[in-house]
């Protein structure tokens, strides 16, 4: 694997200027429109609570619109910059990694976002990962309620 090197920020003070930078500025601003031009069209979306990932771009917008309203004080603390390999095409691409904190359903959360980002440098793939379990569980159930909601999922059966 191809040795990189690595960048640490905080964000006291700086410019958004990278991708990731701009990222954390629409999400800080809650600007669906700013998010959206960031995201390649056939993104994909890795979810702590889901095993396949969200696909593309439509559904992008749709989960971002629910994950807004779900995330109570949402903050992004700093992020780590440099390449890795992505999950969809193993190839390596430039990287990000924002560590956050917020709360749903009550639960503190502690967690990542994972952005691999194409050449244009619109991001391709996102993971997010949080803990403790507890949060994954409220934020799942959620999140499950704003998509279904929204009529960007079915309701699971039995509902």
């Amino acid at each position: 694997m191809p040795r990189s090197s690595l960048h640490i920020h905080d964000y006291e003070g700086e410019e958004a200027v990278t991708t990731a930078d701009r990222f954390r500025t629409a999400v800080n601003r809650r600007d669906l429109a700013a998010l959206d031009d960031l995201i390649a069209e056939n993104i994909r979306f890795y979810s702590p609570v889901k095993f396949t990932p969200f696909e593309g771009k439509p559904m992008m917008r749709g989960l971002f619109k629910v994950l807004l309203r779900t995330f109570e004080d949402f903050r992004y603390l700093g992020h780590y910059t440099g390449t890795a390999r992505t999950s969809a095409d193993d190839t390596s691409a430039a990287s990000a990694v924002l560590l956050f904190r917020a709360r749903a359903g009550g639960r503190e959360i502690h967690g990542v976002d994972l952005l691999h980002f194409d050449d244009d440098g619109r991001i391709k793939e996102f993971t997010v990962m949080v803990r403790p379990q507890s949060a994954v569980r409220a934020l799942g159930e959620a999140v499950l309620a704003g998509l279904v909601a929204d009529a960007l999922v079915p309701a699971p059966a039995g509902q």
